[in-house]
């Protein structure tokens, strides 16, 4: 399930100004904390449209760092936009991030209840990376409550390979200065560090199930349109993944972008933006 959040952030390149720009015209965002099974959720919500919409980020992410483009660009007539900090990430903190066993389980539930509790009876699930895994658990578990769920970057299970990718950026003191910085203004240096260590290691876990699986059971239980988005030149993300999920959820659909790398939804945000918008509306 390659290196959800941060793993995107691996191919930003020079989007740092793009996305201190997109911050500073997000200041009409409304903003707040709900008490969701005993841990205070940090949310943003921006739009009056009839169609909710939840944004889940990936590994270590939050809405300030994963989704400015979408907060600040996805139609707000038609659609309300809600953007969340799972428990232990960005401002959901208290508590410290942990990685138990079923921390995509715990993820799903968090996020399908904190839009309970802001009073969203159905509403669409958009996942990046580890937060796209958490959307397709979500799905599976309430199918009665997700409308449509768009996915890129997500992995239903960990291989080899993986593993491999993963234990190559372990070390974030290996990692160039520009990568580290957006978290280490997030989580301080050493917290960071260890965070992500604990990441590595929490992913790392779904190797030893039977396939490797994180999710592979749940996602032949999905039964709202999905639209899955791929990045062919995404350096973590194999082309095998996507191609599962296509196989296995059904009257999905998959939509390649030849140039995309991980992080399509920052690098190529208008296009995406677009194909999110007409799926949602269809």
């Amino acid at each position: 399930m390659a290196l959800p959040g941060l793993r995107g952030r691996f191919c930003t390149g020079g989007l740092r100004g793009i996305v201190a720009a997109l911050r500073n015209s997000c200041s009409s965002l409304a903003s707040g904390r709900r008490r969701v099974n005993g841990v205070d959720l940090y949310y943003e919500r921006t739009g009056g449209g009839e169609h909710a919409v939840l944004l889940l980020p990936g590994a270590l992410g939050s809405t300030k760092t994963d989704f400015l483009p979408q907060m600040k660009s996805l139609n707000k007539e038609l659609f309300t936009v809600v953007g969340w900090d799972p428990r232990g990430y960005g401002q959901s903190r208290p508590p410290n991030r942990d990685f138990p066993p079923d921390f995509f389980e715990r993820d799903a539930k968090d996020a399908v209840d904190l839009m309970k509790a802001l009073g969203f009876a159905r509403f669409s699930l958009l996942g990046w990376s580890d937060g796209g895994i958490t959307a397709l658990v979500a799905a599976a578990r309430n199918p009665e409550r997700i409308r449509k769920l768009v996915v890129w970057g997500a992995n239903a299970s960990v291989s080899q390979e993986d593993l491999k990718l993963y234990d190559a950026v372990r070390d974030v003191s290996s990692w160039s200065a520009r990568m580290r910085r957006p978290m280490e203004e997030v989580y301080g240096a050493q917290a960071f560090a260890e965070t992500w260590e604990a990441w590595v290691d929490g992913i790392a876990q779904f190797a030893l199930r039977p396939g490797g699986s994180i999710c592979m059971d749940l996602v032949p239980l999905i039964s709202c349109p999905t639209l899955i988005l791929h990045g062919e030149k995404d350096p973590m993300v194999p082309g095998a993944h996507p191609q599962f999920l296509l196989k296995h959820i059904k009257g999905s659909r998959l939509h390649l972008m030849p140039e995309g790398k991980h992080n399509i939804h920052l690098r190529y945000a208008e296009e995406f933006n677009k194909l999110v918008e007409d799926f949602l509306e269809e």
